[in-house]
């Protein structure tokens, strides 16, 4: 189906093609809720903050930097918005920003075409990562006259504030980048926006000078509440959650340090509700792995809990990134694994109901290019 294609299929459309929302909201929401609820089990839909969210949203991340393959991302955005999927996931550095452009593209054709109002959609969007601009560079030396031109000679950023060559937490790089994602999505106001695997900064960098790197992005997004070009803000990780305290590697993320960072900016009022990390059969460690050091409540010593738990702790609502490993858990899964889902038909669906029925977990995201791929997975929660 092309996105601004009118679906001749039975999809429930949105009331008021048009409307003047800035954002998701809790009423829009759950129009959405109510209109898609009777296709699905009774707990698909679930809180994301104040949000009404289907637990199945739709990522962004694969895919070759071409013009068929942003069709295709296109293509299947706009399904998912009439499926039952309002939440979309992607990132500025994704596809040399042509995610966010093809994400844009979708929600502008399906609020035309009445599929959608912009107040039921959650449009979740990342910064940290250098974005180039549709293309990779061929060189490395290409690479860096692009960070020149654009970014150092420009005043963006600083050099010495830019980790391996292409990550930063800089305030004004991190404004940089919410208003070239906005531009890219086509909307005034971002409905969650992740810093993008903070613990990149780590490396070299003692944990006084990472703590105040925090508290400074932190700064940097709730000013940008208070401006309304994001309503909410969280973390998006890979390994920094899952990975234990005093770890080799370094790059273990505690999430009371971001946190600390948020109250520290803006006390009990801070907009930091959500967490994204990868949890599916394969990578299991947020809900069994002890990464987490918390404060036991009634004033006991600290103690050691998984990410999952630490987040509920915390109050945090947690997205769950790559349940189906970018499709490896799709196919080819042990007996014993297929008959502990039952309802199930397909591997795919049993690594997607896996996630899904972990306590705790909001969202699961899917990478979905294909009307196939997301009826397949939508039929788990039907």
């Amino acid at each position: 189906m092309s996105p601004g294609t009118r679906s001749t299929r039975s999809a429930p459309s949105a009331t008021a093609p048009t409307d003047s929302a800035r954002h998701a909201t809790r009423a829009g929401t759950a129009r959405y809720v109510e209109r898609f609820a009777a296709r699905f089990t009774e707990d698909y839909f679930r809180p994301l903050a104040s949000l009404g969210a289907g637990s199945i949203g739709i990522g962004t991340y694969l895919g070759e930097c071409t013009d068929a393959e942003d069709a295709r991302h296109e293509a299947a955005v706009y399904a998912a918005l009439g499926a039952g999927c309002n939440v979309i996931d992607t990132a500025i550095n994704y596809r040399c920003q042509r995610s966010e452009r093809a994400v844009g593209r979708a929600l502008a054709h399906a609020c035309a075409d009445g599929v959608v109002r912009r107040d039921e959609v959650v449009v979740c969007t990342k910064g940290g990562y250098v974005a180039l601009d549709g293309e990779p560079p061929p060189t490395r030396e290409a690479y860096d006259a692009f960070l020149e031109r654009e970014l150092f000679a420009s005043g963006v950023v600083r050099r010495d504030d830019v980790a391996h060559g292409g990550h930063s937490l800089a305030p004004s790089f991190l404004a940089y980048q919410i208003a070239r994602s906005r531009a890219n999505l086509g909307v005034e106001t971002i409905d969650v926006y992740y810093l993008h695997e903070p613990e990149r900064q780590l490396d070299g960098a003692a944990r006084d000078d990472f703590a105040r790197t925090l508290r400074r992005a932190a700064e940097t997004l709730e000013g940008s509440v208070a401006r309304g070009t994001i309503a909410r803000w969280g973390v998006a990780t890979w390994r920094g959650l899952r990975t234990a305290p005093g770890a080799k590697s370094g790059k273990h993320l505690a999430l009371a340090d971001v946190m600390a960072a948020a109250r520290d900016v803006a006390g009990d009022a801070h907009h930091f509700t959500v967490v994204q990390l990868p949890i599916s059969l394969a990578m299991p460690e947020a809900a069994r792995t002890p990464t987490q050091l918390l404060a036991a409540p009634r004033g006991g010593g600290a103690r050691l809990v998984p990410a999952l738990q630490a987040a509920q702790e915390l109050g945090l609502h947690v997205v769950a990134s790559a349940p189906l490993m970018q499709a490896q858990l799709a196919a080819h899964l042990p007996p014993a694994l297929r008959e502990a889902f039952p309802g199930c038909e397909t591997d795919a669906q049993c690594a997607l109901t896996f996630v899904r029925g972990l306590p705790g977990v909001a969202v699961a995201l899917v990478g979905m290019r294909t009307p196939e791929h997301l009826s397949e997975n939508l039929r788990s929660a039907r």
